[in-house]
């Protein structure tokens, strides 16, 4: 049997623990002041008994009357106590009336000719006063449970409520805010005293500006070395047009070419990285730009549309996310590669050993390749980043008859 999601919070925890010790507590003192009060009635009511029996042992023995409520072998005798006084031995025993069910405290000796003298007390003032202390303790452990409950669940909800503020701010700042702050009050007044959930406050707050801090660096030193290569690489590209036609000169230009390719994907990673990306959103059928996508990429890749669908969409960047899928398919898996346009989703899919197993677990990493491929790990990263710009959803996974499959699901 599984609890519900609120029995592991931890107001639900802190108040079960609360119910649990406040009842211990009550019904522990209950014991103690029933069993305290108890005796001490029930002995004052025993020594009254037996002072009655006295007297009338007295009166007894010397011929005289019996004093009220003294009899021989009375019929409502208990068994125990009356065999108790035959035996020779003075007892006392509370007993129900065999007439009208009250409580009477009975006191027995021996009398002559194996017959027993007892007295009955009436017990039906003090069985109240048990029975009305009994209820008055359980009232009162009720109330004292419920002030307490009360308390504490107003005590605790203040701490929780704090906790949910910074797990919510440690879940912005996971999703990308890095401008996401706790801004406890108790950490900005240094006079107010600092408890635990101010120190872990205070510590996700420094978290956060030293990471932005560092993503910032990382973020300008990216896009400066990009913005400083344009200036070389376009006089490069210059030159090696002016060079003879051959061999070395083709390799020279597509060298060239690779290392433009690769300054203008660091440009477009690092606006993306600082969050300036704006939409400028059309109506485009989405299978019509899936074939438009293909055909640009000069590619032999199949494209099937189950349900096309019209999409509000950045067609700029979508056919960006398409044409990386497609290259990096191309480029890093084997034929057949076959796009699909299912409604609002696309998949593109290659048939050769899939992606690696950090990729489909933690997506696509900057610079990181493995297994001798060639490239840079850029294009997926900026497919990833774009996708994010449009609002949709990019998974990677490997299918289970082989080869790599990227789904794009738009909003």
């Amino acid at each position: 049997m599984r609890l519900p999601r609120w029995a592991g919070t931890l107001a639900a925890k802190s108040a079960a623990f609360i119910t649990v010790m406040c009842c211990a507590l009550a019904a522990l003192l209950g014991v103690l002041v029933h069993v305290a009060v108890t005796d001490q009635t029930v002995a004052q009511a025993r020594d009254q008994a037996l002072t009655r029996l006295t007297e009338a042992t007295a009166a007894y023995e010397a011929g005289d009357a019996l004093p009220r409520g003294a009899h021989v072998d009375p019929r409502g005798l208990p068994p125990r106590l009356r065999a108790l006084a035959l035996s020779g031995e003075r007892g006392t025993m509370v007993a129900r009336d065999e007439r009208d069910g009250h409580p009477v405290m009975w006191a027995a000796g021996p009398a002559d000719r194996n017959r027993s003298l007892a007295v009955g007390v009436d017990y039906s003032q003090q069985a109240r006063t048990i029975a009305g202390l009994d209820s008055s303790i359980l009232w009162s452990s009720a109330l004292a449970i419920g002030a307490t409950l009360l308390v504490g669940a107003f005590a605790v909800t203040r701490v929780t409520r704090r906790l949910h503020g910074t797990a919510q701010v440690a879940r912005r700042i996971s999703a990308g805010d890095l401008d996401a702050r706790v801004h406890d009050p108790r950490t900005k007044d240094p006079t107010r005293p600092q408890d635990e959930v101010a120190a872990v406050a205070a510590a996700l707050d420094g978290m956060a500006a030293s990471l932005q801090s560092k993503l910032l660096s990382e973020q300008r030193f990216t896009a400066d070395v990009a913005h400083e290569l344009r200036t070389p690489l376009t006089g490069l590209h210059a030159a090696a047009e002016l060079l003879p036609p051959g061999r070395p000169t083709e390799l020279v230009r597509d060298r060239v070419a690779a290392l433009r390719t690769l300054t203008e994907d660091l440009l477009e990673i690092s606006r993306l990285d600082a969050g300036r990306e704006r939409l400028e959103t059309d109506a485009e059928a989405l299978g019509t730009l899936a074939e438009r996508v293909v055909r640009a990429s000069g590619t032999e890749t199949e494209v099937k549309v189950v349900r096309d669908v019209w999409v509000e969409t950045d067609r700029r960047r979508l056919e960006r996310v398409l044409g990386n899928l497609v290259a990096n398919a191309h480029r890093h898996g084997r034929g057949p590669v076959v796009l699909t346009v299912e409604g609002k989703e696309v998949t593109v899919r290659d048939h050769g050993d899939g992606y690696p197993e950090y990729l489909t677990a933690h997506g696509p990493q900057r610079f990181r390749t493995e297994g001798g491929t060639k490239g840079h790990g850029l294009g997926l990263t900026i497919a990833v980043g774009q996708a994010e710009v449009l609002g949709a959803r990019l998974c990677f996974a490997n299918a289970i008859d082989g080869g790599a499959v990227a789904t794009l699901t738009l909003p």
